[in-house]
C-alpha cells in the first residue's frame, strides 16, 4: 500500500534550499512506493494551519525541476516557530493531520532549529508507536551544522562572498590612495562564510588582507595597530569580518542595540559600522563599511554548480533513506577525498546535530586574523562552476509553485 510524503522548510534562505526540495519531490514523484507528494506553506507553523498543497501539480517535465533547483530563496515558504517541548497539543494535531493526509513521511529542510522539529516529532511518533518516518535535509549558509562535512547553501554564498570581495579590491584599486573597506559578512558564532572571503586571492588580489571570525577574540587595539601598519602603503585594505566577533571578555562587538528571536539567538548587526567608525576616529582616514546581508544568501545568478548538485543529491538520498525505513535522521556529506574531490550521502542521528554548532577548528585560523592553508583546501571543490539558470527578457526567470490549498 502506498504511503503519502509532505515537506516543509524552514529558517534562513539560501540559492540552493529549493534544489534540495526539487531532489525530495523528483526521488518521491519517481517511487512506486510514494503515493500523494505533499508540501506544507512556511514550515511547521503552515503544517498546523493545513497549509498544504499538492507539488506534483507544479512539476509537470523536467524543466520545472530544473528552474525549482535554480530559484533561490525558499518556494514553499518559512517560518521561525519553535516546537514546544513535548508533551503539548501541538503534537496531537500534527499526528492528527498526518492521518488526516495519509502521511508516513516526513520531510523537513533547514538548519539547527528545523532538525530538533525533526528530532521532536520523529521521538513523539516512535512513542506512539505509529511508523511516521522523520527525515531532516540540511541546508544553511552558516556551515554550522555538526557531523556533515558542509552543508548545501554554503557553498553559493561562500562564492558570491569571495567574488564580491575580488570585485571591490578591483574597483577599489584605481585610486592611488590608502583606504579600508570593512565588509560584514553572516555568522553569529560560526566564521565559516567570513574565511570563505580568503578564495578572492585566488582571482589574482591580495584582499582580505584581514579576516576576524567569531571563533578568535577581537582586539580593538590591536585591530587598530594592524590596520594602521597598511597606512603607509598607499594600497587599498580590505577586511573581512564576522557579524558575530566578540571581545576576549565574550561580548558582541555589536552587542549595543542587539536583539533576539524566537529561539533566543542575538540578532546582530552593525559590526561593520562600529568597526568603521573606530577606524574613522582613531586613524582619521578614508573608511567605509559594506554589508552584504541577505544578498550573499540569495545571489541565485551566482550559485556554485557544485552546491546546487550536492543539494539535489542530498534531497534525492533522503527520500531513499526514509523508504529504506530510517527516521529520526539527518543526511550528511561525508568527503572521501579533496583531489579529486569527492562525497557521499549518508545519514546521522538526529541527536547527534539538533541544537548544536560546528565551528571552525582553532588550528584552521592563524594568528587571529587569517585562515590557513588547510581552510582553503577545504573551502575551494565548495565554489567550483557557475549553477545553470533561467532567463525571460535578460533577468533570471523563477519558478513559483502552485499554492492552492488542499483541503481534507
Amino acid at each position: 500500500m502506498k504511503t503519502n510524503m509532505i515537506v516543509g522548510q524552514s529558517g534562513g534562505p539560501t540559492a540552493a534550499i529549493n534544489a534540495s526540495l526539487a531532489g525530495v519531490i523528483r526521488q518521491a514523484m519517481r517511487s512506486e512506493e510514494i503515493g500523494e507528494v505533499y508540501g506544507a506553506l512556511n514550515g511547521i507553523e503552515g503544517l498546523l494551519q493545513r497549509n498544504i498543497i499538492d507539488l506534483r501539480a507544479s512539476m509537470k517535465n523536467t524543466e520545472d525541476y530544473d528552474r525549482l533547483a535554480a530559484t533561490p530563496a525558499m518556494a514553499l515558504g518559512s517560518c521561525r516557530y519553535k516546537l514546544p517541548a513535548a508533551p503539548h497539543e501541538a503534537y496531537d494535531q500534527i499526528l492528527k493531520i498526518f492521518k488526516d493526509y495519509g502521511i508516513g513521511l516526513f520531510f523537513y529542510i533547514g538548519g539547527n532549529d528545523s532538525m530538533d522539529t525533526v528530532k521532536q516529532l520523529s521521538a513523539f511518533f516512535k512513542e506512539k508507536g505509529e511508523n511516521i518516518r522523520c527525515i531532516g535535509v540540511p541546508k544553511t549558509i552558516d556551515n554550522d551544522l555538526p557531523r556533515t562535512d558542509h552543508t548545501p547553501g554554503f557553498g553559493s554564498a561562500a562564492k558570491y562572498i569571495a567574488g564580491s570581495i575580488a570585485e571591490l579590491a578591483l574597483d577599489s584599486s584605481v585610486y592611488d590612495m590608502f583606504s579600508v573597506i570593512v565588509v560584514e559578512i553572516m555568522g553569529r558564532n560560526a566564521g565559516w562564510l567570513t574565511a570563505a572571503s580568503a578564495l578572492a586571492r585566488d582571482s589574482g588580489c591580495a584582499a582580505p588582507q584581514l579576516i576576524y571570525l567569531p571563533e578568535a577574540a577581537f582586539d580593538p587595539d590591536d585591530f587598530i595597530k594592524k590596520v594602521e601598519s597598511y597606512s603607509h602603503k598607499n594600497q587599498l585594505l580590505i577586511v573581512a569580518v564576522s557579524e558575530g566577533i566578540k571581545t576576549a571578555n565574550g561580548e558582541y562587538v555589536s552587542a549595543a542595540g542587539a536583539t533576539r528571536d524566537a529561539f533566543g539567538h542575538v540578532q546582530l548587526a552593525g559590526t561593520g559600522k562600529y568597526l568603521e567608525d573606530l577606524i574613522k576616529d582613531k586613524l582619521g582616514c578614508k573608511v567605509r563599511s559594506i554589508e552584504f546581508s541577505v544578498l550573499q544568501r540569495a545571489a541565485g545568478h551566482f550559485a556554485s554548480a557544485t552546491d546546487i548538485a550536492e543539494a539535489l543529491q542530498i534531497g534525492e538520498a533522503a527520500v531513499r533513506a526514509a523508504l529504506e525505513g530510517q527516521t529520526g535522521v539527518m543526511m550528511m556529506f561525508e568527503r572521501i577525498s579533496n583531489a579529486p574531490y569527492l562525497v557521499q550521502c549518508t545519514t546521522v542521528p538526529i541527536e547527534e546535530c539538533a541544537n548544536l554548532e560546528k565551528t571552525i577548528p582553532a588550528e584552521w585560523i592563524v594568528g587571529g586574523c587569517d585562515v590557513s592553508e588547510d581552510m582553503m583546501t577545504y573551502l575551494r571543490p565548495l565554489v567550483v562552476g557557475r549553477a545553470a539558470g533561467f532567463e525571460k527578457g535578460g533577468v533570471p526567470s523563477y519558478l513559483r509553485l502552485d499554492k492552492t490549498i488542499i483541503k481534507k
